[in-house]
């Protein structure tokens, strides 16, 4: 093997490459938090609403859980223009992932809410409190605890390295910005092999901001590997 690595030619690119990794974290961040809300009004609809919403909060998240993220997106990207809906490829991206994660996390969160002991809830409903405050004030603050964990590994595994499917529609985020320098160079190895190194700080940077958020904003001792 006659091979010769060329890393120059990358690190005469790395403005591109950051460019590309900080609108991946910018992606996974905002699809995280809309997924999350969503997530969270979903799980208090499956939980606690009547059957007709439960029955379509079912039907979402069982279309959604069954069918890949990147047909998803491609139907937003490629399908709604045949209807005159049009959209950018980086909001067919955010919304595509929002949607894919809202539903994912309205079965973590569910689990979270069945977790919470029926006295609680009891005693909620004993202060007077509506079904929205005993969600803000009980049940909220009991499964930031209880399944914390699981959320951070889904921001990790799921929307930061998640994103990279948008380099397949035009997104430049990390890989879409690897492709296109590399398409110029052919120097596809090097590119990829720095970009995967990215990938890792990427997630060690995300895992280091949950693990201390979590210990900050819900006293829980998350581990960062």
């Amino acid at each position: 093997m006659n091979y010769r690595f060329q890393f120059g030619v990358v690190w005469d690119n790395l403005d591109e490459l950051f460019a590309g990794a900080l609108l991946t974290f910018q992606l996974g961040v905002f699809a995280f938090a809309g997924g999350a809300l969503i997530g969270l009004v979903c799980a208090s609809l499956k939980t606690y609403g009547p059957w007709p919403v439960r029955l379509l909060v079912n039907a979402y998240v069982v279309f959604i859980t069954n069918t890949p993220a990147l047909i998803q997106i491609y139907f937003l990207y490629f399908g709604l223009p045949e209807v005159g809906v049009r959209w950018s490829n980086e909001a067919c991206l955010l919304i595509g992932l929002t949607l894919n994660a809202g539903a994912y996390l309205t079965l973590i969160l569910r689990a979270g809410f069945l977790s919470v002991r029926v006295t609680e809830i009891e005693a909620g409903q004993t202060l007077g409190m509506s079904l929205v405050q005993q969600i803000r004030y009980i049940i909220v603050p009991h499964i930031a605890k209880s399944i914390y964990p699981a959320l951070a590994n889904f921001f990790i595994v799921v929307l930061v390295m998640g994103t990279s499917v948008g380099a397949l529609i035009g997104v430049d985020e990390l890989t879409g910005q690897a492709i296109n320098l590399s398409s110029v160079n052919y120097r596809w190895l090097e590119y990829f092999t720095v970009v995967a190194g990215m990938y890792v700080v990427l997630t060690f940077i995300a895992s280091i901001g949950l693990a201390l958020l979590g210990r900050w904003a819900f006293r829980v001792k998350a581990k960062i590997f």
